[in-house]
């Protein structure tokens, strides 16, 4: 996975400046995601996203950098404004964009993008789409998603479903492929092995809360 590290790179077109908020977690295209904004430099950003109607970036943020893919996010709902500035936000995701450049000149983070949709658009292999549809309507029985930013319907397939998937990484290389049939692949691959660990993780909790009277759970 490319790691893009930080560096200074002053922009002269300044409306080709996407701002960036660099977070611990992927927003993918129609996905939605309850944001606090407590920062100064991200109550600025936000603050003109608001007024603006615009954009923002949301990238992935790693010990080494921020990611080269990312998605944009518009604020679509104000939850709750503080007195010292602060926000309660819903931000839903737009656009996917690659970075190409930096810009540090703002008290936050700013970057040349390129947006991008998906180039290959052949066919997903036969019952692929049946398998991820199952295991979607699976993960939906077995997952409390009460903190996972679900996908709208209107999203492709691919992205409703890894919007559920609790893993970075594997998030990550969804908003990055630039194929339907490509993350439905992945995403039919991947799923079992993630239903599984969270149901035996739902029944983990429901054993822990029987006050020491559990029984182990059968393999």
């Amino acid at each position: 996975m490319f790691v893009l590290v930080k560096e200074s790179n002053n922009v002269s077109m300044q409306q080709e400046l996407l701002p960036l908020f660099p977070l611990e977690m992927v927003l993918l295209p129609g996905a939605k995601a309850p944001l606090h904004i407590f920062e100064d430099r991200y109550k600025e950003m936000i603050g003109e996203a608001i007024r603006g109607g615009s954009e923002f970036g949301i990238v992935l943020t790693t010990g080494k950098g921020i990611l080269k893919a990312g998605c944009t996010a518009v604020v679509e709902q104000v939850v709750k404004e503080y007195e010292d500035g602060r926000f309660d936000i819903v931000a839903g995701g737009r656009r996917r964009f690659e970075i190409l450049s930096l810009d540090e000149d703002r008290s936050y983070l700013r970057g040349r993008v390129e947006f991008y949709d998906d180039e290959d658009t052949s066919a997903p292999e036969a019952g692929v789409q049946a398998r991820v549809e199952a295991a979607f309507a699976q993960m939906l029985l077995v997952q409390d998603d009460a903190e996972t930013p679900a996908a709208g319907s209107e999203a492709p397939l691919s992205f409703r479903v890894a919007s559920l998937v609790r893993d970075l990484n594997f998030q990550q290389l969804m908003l990055a492929s630039r194929s339907e049939a490509e993350r439905l692949k992945h995403l039919a691959e991947f799923l079992p092995g993630v239903i599984e660990r969270t149901r035996r993780t739902g029944e983990a909790r429901v054993l822990a809360g029987r006050n020491g009277h559990a029984k182990h759970i059968q393999s």
